[in-house]
């Protein structure tokens, strides 16, 4: 959603927190490094990532897509990850990927013209959380009379906004902002939950990924119910990749092979974070 899709977040979320990909110089290729034309470290898989976006990345190593990164390191004969730490806001691609300062984002939503994708290696959604014992127990779209009175927590900008203006909620909404600093304050995911155990807002519509992670951290009983079935608006599932170089393709292709390789380890990794994997039907990716 980059991660980030933030996404990290990422998603459309992630890619709405990046700047303009400005057109990268021209330069010499350093000795022994990638394929002709790419300046890809055959030795060190070298990690563009944001030092304090939970569950995406981590400067502890806590991620799922620090984790992830070992893996693509360890199957792609790389013998360490090296990571150029930027906040995930304006400036990131250019500044990382795009100064050759690293080879890889780990999380990008697909269809970004920013970098060049990868094959997706999942799909998640927009999810909608709530108390499961509460009186919205069986909600499932932004429609749903349930939700009228109620006030619902959501990210500025993101896809679930435009369709609480369509069901006209955003009256009564709490508007979260869509950047943060991580590194002083709570994530955005984290401080929703928080306002729904205390009763300021009755639910949030968040990031997958994010609403998962940071439900379980809460320890509440939430119900997190993926907003695939929204009729019209924004799109609420996106394609989740990794990113390169536009000038990269053999890179992309070691990529491309490693995700169709691993995809249930992928999956598997992804799952222990809650993350709400969807397969084409839509449907939750269980195991």
């Amino acid at each position: 959603m980059a991660h980030g899709v933030y996404w990290t977040f990422r998603a459309a979320l992630i890619a709405t927190v990046m700047a303009a990909l400005m057109p990268l110089q021209a330069q010499s290729q350093s000795a022994g490094l990638g394929a002709a034309g790419e300046l890809v470290d055959p030795d060190t898989l070298r990690v563009c990532a944001d030092p304090s976006n939970m569950p995406f990345s981590d400067q502890s190593g806590e991620g799922f897509e620090d984790k992830l990164a070992k893996m693509v390191a360890a199957k792609t004969g790389r013998s360490s990850v090296a990571y150029m730490w930027y906040p995930s806001i304006t400036g990131f691609v250019r500044n990382t990927l795009g100064a050759n300062r690293c080879d890889i984002i780990m999380g990008y939503a697909q269809g970004d013209e920013l970098v060049q994708n990868t094959n997706a290696y999942y799909r998640s959604s927009y999810v909608l959380l709530y108390k499961k014992d509460g009186d919205l127990a069986g909600v499932e779209t932004l429609t749903d009379p349930k939700l009228a009175d109620k006030r619902i927590g959501v990210v500025q900008g993101t896809p679930p906004s435009a369709n609480m203006a369509i069901a006209k909620l955003m009256r009564k909404a709490k508007v979260y902002p869509l950047r943060v600093d991580t590194r002083i304050m709570p994530s955005v995911a984290e401080l929703m939950i928080q306002d729904m155990l205390a009763g300021v807002i009755d639910a949030a519509a968040v990031w997958g990924p994010m609403a998962g992670y940071y439900a379980r951290k809460s320890g509440a009983d939430l119900a997190m119910v993926p907003l695939t079935r929204e009729k019209g608006g924004e799109r609420m599932i996106f394609r989740i990749t990794m990113g390169v170089r536009p000038s990269d393709q053999q890179w992309k292709r070691t990529l491309n092979s490693f995700i169709r390789d691993n995809q249930e380890e992928i999956n598997k990794l992804l799952l222990s974070y809650d993350v709400p994997l969807l397969d084409e039907r839509d449907e939750r990716i269980t195991q």
